[in-house]
């Protein structure tokens, strides 16, 4: 119980100081502007964590075990990559503060998966970490809220002891979407009222 209080408190702790970083600054606008470092410039990061929990008969599939895995030795079923919680997130940084460089940046975004349960089986809350699936890139901002984007995305990554073959059901590292490099075009619109 108590490792599940802290991946609650976990996210609350990152908005908490995700807000001192959003605070306006105390000189005018046109000021900051002038003033603003070249390198590493104090709003250089922006990002968000997230934290997930599935209810029974609902867990999370990363497409790591087939879904009928019970039937390979029910309760015991090696198989058993279905995850209760998930800790997700999104980092962009961006280093240059003046200049066309400020429109570059880099961002990677992980999800950590946690469980142990096997569908129509085994249903538990255990925190057993099962693994990450990444992805990371480069971005350029064009021009009214147009950015082009360039995204690898690797094949999941177990931990632990789930790092090796858990039998008949295992169907690799592959997760969910496999490994593939995108290159996109991103539109952001709208503000937030908070």
């Amino acid at each position: 119980m108590k490792t599940l209080g802290w991946m609650l408190a976990f996210p609350v702790l990152i908005s908490v100081l995700g807000s001192a970083q959003t605070a306006p600054p105390a000189t005018s606008s046109h000021d900051a502007e002038a003033q603003e470092r070249m390198f590493f410039p104090r709003d250089m990061f922006w990002g968000w964590a997230q934290f997930d929990l599935a209810p029974p008969h609902n867990e999370i599939d990363p497409n790591l075990c087939a879904g009928n895995a019970g039937q390979y030795g029910g309760v015991n079923a090696p198989c058993s990559l279905f995850a209760r919680y998930m800790l997700s997130g999104m980092l962009e940084v961006r280093p240059f503060g003046r200049g066309q460089l400020r429109r570059f940046m880099v961002f990677g975004a992980p999800a950590f998966l946690f469980g142990k349960t096997i569908p129509h089986t085994l249903y538990t809350w255990s925190p057993d970490a099962i693994g990450v699936e990444h992805s990371w890139g480069v971005g350029i901002f064009i021009a009214k809220g147009f950015e082009f984007r360039v995204t690898q995305h690797f094949l999941f990554d177990r931990l632990g002891a789930r790092d090796t073959n858990l039998g008949v059901a295992d169907l690799g590292n592959n997760g969910p979407w496999g490994r593939y490099m995108t290159v996109g075009v991103r539109k952001s619109f709208g503000t937030r009222r908070w």
